[in-house]
Parts: structure tokens; C-alpha cells; sequence
């Protein structure tokens, strides 16, 4: 069982940053590859960006790509997801989640937080 908790949203302008974590507790974080996904209300949850267990391997949706970075640190078991160069399409809640298969798919991850709000204005 993996619990995530994730922290680190707020209200930014255009052309900001900010910093998204993603707390982890249970067992074996470590072996579990990690993601973020955003949902804005009314549409479908969209994949942002995952790192593997053992960071080696990054993946980014095209649109944040050059803009975000997803890094983590097993020995705090922490996720977290820099945000530069905000827009205001990134607007959405931001929920990390687990999974032991390394990918974009949420239905593949096995747990999931409860969510962070961004907004990003004009």
C-alpha cells in the first residue's frame, strides 16, 4: 500500500514557476515508477510526465516538454514536478501517482493522491 499526498499548488501569473511534491509513505516506493497527471473540470485526466523506479528514464507530454521537470529522491520517497514558464492551459489539478509499470496510462497506477490545484493567470 502506497499512500501520496501532494502539496505545492497555488495561483501564479503567466510566466511563472512553481515547484509540485508528492510525499510518499508504505513500502517499496522505491520500486514503483512515479507520474503526474492534471484534469481541468469537465475533460479527461491528461498524463504529464512519469519518472522509472530508479530515475533513469523521463517521459513528458509534448506541451510541457522544455517547461517541466519531474525528478524524485528514494530516500525521502518524494516526488516532485518543476513547473517554469507557466501558461494559463496548465490551470488544472495536479495529482501524482504510482504504478510498478513504467508509462503514461492511468489506468495502470495502482495508487493514487488526492490532488493540487494550479492556476495560472493571464
Amino acid at each position: 500500500q502506497v499512500q501520496l499526498v501532494e502539496s505545492g499548488g497555488g495561483l501564479v501569473q503567466a510566466g511563472g514557476s512553481l515547484r509540485l511534491s508528492c510525499a510518499a509513505s508504505g513500502r517499496s516506493f522505491s520500486s514503483y515508477a512515479m507520474s503526474w497527471f492534471r484534469q481541468v473540470p469537465g475533460k479527461e485526466r491528461d498524463f504529464v510526465a512519469a519518472i522509472s523506479w530508479n530515475e533513469h528514464n523521463t517521459i513528458y507530454v509534448d506541451s510541457v516538454k522544455g517547461r517541466f521537470t519531474i525528478s524524485r529522491d528514494n530516500t525521502k520517497n518524494m516526488v516532485y514536478l518543476q513547473m517554469n514558464n507557466l501558461l494559463p492551459e496548465d490551470t488544472a489539478v495536479y495529482y501524482c501517482a504510482a504504478s510498478l509499470r513504467y508509462g503514461s496510462r492511468w489506468e495502470d497506477h495502482d495508487y493514487r493522491g488526492q490532488g493540487t490545484q494550479v492556476t495560472v493567470s493571464s
